[in-house]
């Protein structure tokens, strides 16, 4: 039987407060207001405590001390608390003023100010770790950026004087031409790359920009090849914010604790506007040094601010702990579960997860594939079998394949493949199993795999039903996100069954 998310409720119905206990059957009444009489409550009475003494008709008697109300009030710079007198509320500070100076107290204040004009309310505990890497991150690639449009200037001979104008309308001619027909371009072949590889494609595309401001700072050495240069480097600044603005709204949302997404969206403007003046600051600075910019100096200044660009926008993704399941992250979750018997965080599969950029992860035994089969791959014999016996009840199979590489080289995969109508928990379900299976398989395929082949397929397929419960349960409990999972364009591909 298919397996479902949702989990039996043993819980009994909350105990419901009926008003009408002597006889809860009876109809209530309508109330009459004619002869209604008002009596003053005292207030105090109802806050009584042990150490407060309160006299017989319900007020404080004299020389006795407030009662105090059982609340305080927190600020970021001190704690108050309300005393009733008998006549009225008196507010008391506790906390925030006696033990300080007042210089301590003017930096608590200027602090606190700061922090709520930067930081938002209710995110996570490692939303501040992403700030401080992106001010890093924000200041130096301002910083490369006002470099780069002075190297522009440069190289067609602007002076000073007239450098707004002619940048106002250089820009407008490059961004508006290709730059944004590129832009577009790329965005729709790579739409759901944004969401399954979220944290490779920004980081690729953060390379990409460091390299188009490289090809802005080259124009003052080749003025001929100004116009090619400038339009190579807008196309990619273009796709680089292409991929900034369709990931933002994922990181922001995986810091929001109390879905204050626009809050921390608004914050993060701000946090922008800032670093980036400071990296305006910091390239005044450094053509202050240079005194002269167009002898070139600015190549060797470009590789550190380069490197401590790319840096930081490597180290602040780390901190990006994102929920939703992908298939790098589930499978990250469930090897985890089979070898040390536990579902990790998604601060721990954030620090597993690496951003391979450059497409070169995968190198690992019996790597597992999502999708369909591949015509061009060779599929075993007894895969074949396994492929063969699936029945109408079965919304997923799970064979081998051997793929050849660019060098002809035969690797040994583990296909997982989905069939259409299937849910979240088949998919896990399946990749479980998978799981299972490699760990199972040995490095080299022996002749006597044919005989035991459906043997290890009945046992993984066995286990990962039995754990599949338990194991949705515990990632429930840790945060993640297991109502879908996003897969890529190739991994979204299904079978249909046909009974002949």
């Amino acid at each position: 039987m298919p397996l479902s998310l949702q989990k039996p409720t043993n819980f009994t119905h909350p105990v419901s407060w009926n008003l009408l206990r002597n006889n809860p059957t009876s109809k209530r009444s309508k109330p009459n207001y004619k002869n209604l009489k008002f009596k003053r409550v005292q207030v105090f009475s109802s806050l009584r405590t042990s150490l407060d003494c309160v006299s017989s008709d319900g007020g404080v008697e004299k020389g006795l001390q407030p009662i105090r109300l059982p609340f305080v009030v927190r600020s970021p710079t001190k704690v108050t608390r309300f005393f009733w007198n008998g006549g009225c509320l008196e507010l008391v500070v506790v906390d925030g003023g006696s033990g300080c100076s007042d210089e301590d107290g003017l930096v608590r204040v200027v602090g606190s100010v700061v922090r709520d004009f930067f930081i938002p309310r209710d995110v996570t505990e490692n939303y501040m770790d992403y700030v401080k890497w992106k001010l890093i991150h924000r200041v130096f690639s301002s910083a490369l950026q006002v470099l780069a449009t002075q190297a522009m200037f440069t190289a067609i001979g602007v002076g000073y004087s007239s450098s707004l104008p002619s940048a106002a309308a250089l820009n407008w001619v490059l961004k508006d031409g290709l730059g944004r027909l590129s832009r577009c371009i790329y965005t729709a072949s790579l739409a759901s790359a944004f969401d399954t590889n979220l944290k490779r494609v920004r980081f690729a595309t953060s390379v990409l920009f460091v390299g188009s401001i490289g090809l802005e700072l080259l124009t003052p050495a080749f003025p001929r090849l100004f116009l090619l240069l400038a339009t190579i480097a807008n196309i990619a600044k273009q796709i680089s914010l292409a991929c900034y603005l369709a990931t933002r709204s994922a990181v922001h949302q995986s810091f929001a604790k109390a879905d204050n997404l626009g809050e921390i969206s608004a914050k993060a403007q701000i946090q922008t506007v800032c670093f980036d003046i400071l990296g305006l600051m910091l390239a005044a600075l450094v053509n202050m040094w240079l005194a002269r910019p167009q002898t070139g100096l600015h190549f060797f200044v470009y590789p550190f601010f380069a490197s401590m660009d790319l840096f930081g926008i490597y180290q602040g993704l780390k901190h990006v702990h994102l929920q939703t399941l992908t298939k790098d992250r589930l499978e990250i979750i469930l090897s985890t579960w089979i070898e040390n018997g536990y579902v990790p965080s998604p601060a721990e599969v954030s620090e597993k997860e690496v951003i391979d950029f450059l497409g070169v992860k995968g190198k690992s035994l019996w790597p597992i594939r999502i999708g369909c089969i591949n015509p061009k791959d060779e599929i075993p014999q007894w895969s074949m079998k396994t492929i063969q016996s699936i029945t109408d009840e079965d919304y997923y199979f799970v064979c081998t394949e051997i793929s050849k590489g660019l060098k002809r080289t035969r690797q040994h995969r583990i296909l997982l493949s989905i069939r259409e109508g299937a849910e979240a928990v088949h998919i896990i379900t399946g990749l479980l199993q998978a799981c299972y299976m490699r760990r199972g398989l040995a490095n080299n395929i022996s002749n006597s795999a044919l005989e035991e082949w459906p043997v290890i397929v009945e046992d993984c397929k066995r286990y990962a039903e039995n754990d599949i419960g338990n194991l949705i349960e515990q990632m429930v409990g840790m945060g993640w996100v297991v109502k879908n999972i996003l897969l890529s364009k190739e991994e979204q591909g299904r079978y249909s069954f046909v009974c002949e």
